[in-house]
């Protein structure tokens, strides 16, 4: 992570005033892919990639909002905000200052800025670190607060409303909630959640393919709607399934028929998905790595051949990594088609697997790809 002493003093020097600092992690999705809009179960764990946040006030009126990221500066009128997305990077503080307001809240002017290390379109959450992050530092001029999963749907508002990203609510809950050392097991139909112990022993490692995902592209929601028109269809013989949490493999036997052939893959993903990802919780929970492994692996291969969620890259990734001294699990993670996969590693194994998936990988598909050894992180706060 940057220096935030540096950070503040970047800030100091732009905006001549002293900022409050702020941090907020991305995720790593340790399994549950696509459940958290069927208002299922996920289990991500928060990382020590994230986005920080200088905020000062303003007595001019305006907002400026500037990415060391990008080396971009953008000034509104703090009383008239942009109303609607811009296809721009300042969309998503924007579109956190637009639901604050909605929710009663005056945005007084202010100087932010934004530093962040969650790399882009790799499937770990950068957007929902922003949005996070951006959230508590205005909320600190306000002189307001928000408990964790309330803030977590707050921005997740902001992506679906103002950026106009159909994200379910995990990406936020796990920034704003996250705990050192712990997977968090997310009910997203009520927002109910227990900590699972990651073994200290046990490395993160997360291989990115290189190969770039946008959640605003078409696959994403294009797998969203499959999913629902299978559940619709569901629902016409069980009312009481609004989601496919509801649903069960045999609903899928029954009336599976009935469906677009499509649908009725991606149905048997998520469905399947939510009672791998309960079980992996309790896995984790019994220090049964062998288990969780296994879990893991299968969840893999139905996000790729059911869901159709992986590509080329991905897979062979995943495959490259089986037969690796250390590995306890592999699989792609985050919102698909390209982006990063996750390594559960023996600690002792982390390095040298580092090391050689990068080689393989590189001489397999001539993409050198970063490869980052990591631990479970704390959720979002204010730095000291």
């Amino acid at each position: 992570m940057h220096d935030p002493v540096e950070f503040r003093s970047q800030h100091l020097a732009r905006f001549h005033a002293d900022p409050a600092i702020f941090v907020a992690p991305g995720r790593v999705n340790l399994i549950g892919e696509h459940t958290d809009y069927a208002e299922g179960f996920v289990m991500p764990v928060a990382i020590d990639f994230a986005t920080l946040a200088g905020i000062s006030p303003r007595s001019d009126g305006k907002v400026v909002v500037y990415s060391e990221n990008y080396q971009q500066e953008r000034t509104f009128d703090a009383a008239t905000l942009p109303a609607k997305a811009s296809n721009h990077w300042s969309d998503y503080p924007l579109g956190v200052a637009a639901i604050l307001a909605g929710e009663g809240h005056k945005i007084p002017a202010f100087s932010l800025s934004l530093w962040g290390d969650v790399p882009l379109g790799s499937g770990l959450s950068s957007s929902a670190s922003v949005e996070v992050v951006t959230a508590l530092a205005i909320l600190s001029l306000i002189g307001a607060s928000y408990p964790g999963p309330v803030l977590a749907r707050l921005c997740q508002r902001a992506e679906n409303e103002f950026v106009g990203a159909n994200c379910g609510i995990m990406d936020q809950f796990i920034s704003a909630n996250g705990e050192a050392d712990h997977a968090l097991l997310l009910d997203c139909r009520d927002l109910s959640y227990k900590l699972a112990p990651i073994p200290a022993d046990v490395a993160l490692i997360i291989a990115n393919t290189m190969v770039k995902h946008s959640v605003a592209g078409g696959d994403y929601p294009t797998r969203r709607r499959e999913s629902e028109a299978a559940c619709a269809v569901i629902a016409k013989h069980r009312p009481g399934v609004p989601f496919l949490r509801d649903a069960t493999l045999e609903d899928l036997e029954k009336w599976g028929n009935e469906m677009e052939p499509k649908s009725l893959l991606r149905a048997r993903h998520v469905i399947s998905e939510n009672l791998r990802t309960v079980a992996a919780c309790d896995a984790l929970m019994k220090g049964d790595m062998a288990e969780l492994g296994r879990l893991m692996a299968e969840a893999h291969w139905s996000y790729s051949k059911d869901f159709e969620g992986s590509c080329a890259e991905a897979d062979t990734m995943v495959e490259l990594a089986q037969d690796l001294p250390g590995l306890i699990g592999a699989r792609l993670t985050g919102g698909g088609f390209g982006g990063c996969t996750i390594n559960l590693v023996e600690q002792r194994h982390a390095k040298a697997f580092a090391e050689e998936l990068g080689r393989r990988y590189a001489t397999a598909t001539g993409i050198v790809p970063q490869i980052h050894i990591c631990h479970a992180s704390g959720g979002a706060r204010k730095l000291a």
